[in-house]
């Protein structure tokens, strides 16, 4: 089941796609340990190659990238966690966009497209609020040939 949010705008639309059919220029992909110390380790790589490819770490993209890869692994590891399984992280950058996919080995847990609003007295169930509010679209994907879903997010050039 594919699923996609909507974008803000049609030439962020047409970036956006644009890119996920031309040709990969840059792209970095690692395994982590489904723990927290695996999620915090995926955060600051990414904000490292964000930096290596020209963003850096003060950028208004590396912080949003960074803040969404910090959500989407955090949720790999609380909700898509499998004992003895890892979580995997590919951040792309194509035709300017940037796009960071966070894929896990739990299936049943696809994370809903329209996330409610917390009680304002919640500790938790923020993250994906953040993750729509700073992405220009983000989405889900069904595993390629093996159990598990893809969280991705990108963004646009600025």
């Amino acid at each position: 089941m594919n699923s996609e949010h909507s974008l803000t705008s049609t030439a962020t639309a047409a970036a956006l796609s644009t890119a996920e059919v031309g040709t990969t220029t840059d792209e970095f992909t690692m395994r982590f340990s489904s723990t927290p110390r695996g999620a915090r380790l995926a955060r600051r790589l990414v904000a490292d190659r964000l930096n290596a490819w020209g963003h850096p770490h003060t950028s208004t993209a590396n912080e949003r990238l960074t803040l969404i890869t910090a959500e989407l692994t955090a949720n790999a590891v609380c909700h898509g966690h499998v004992p003895g399984r890892d979580f995997e992280v590919r951040l792309t950058r194509a035709g300017g966009v940037l796009r960071v996919e966070v894929t896990d080995t739990r299936a049943e847990r696809v994370p809903p497209l329209s996330p409610d609003e917390p009680a304002g007295d919640a500790e938790t169930g923020r993250g994906l609020l953040l993750v729509a509010a700073l992405a220009d679209a983000w989405g889900t994907t069904p595993r390629v040939k093996a159990p598990g879903k893809t969280v991705w997010a990108a963004l646009a050039p600025c």
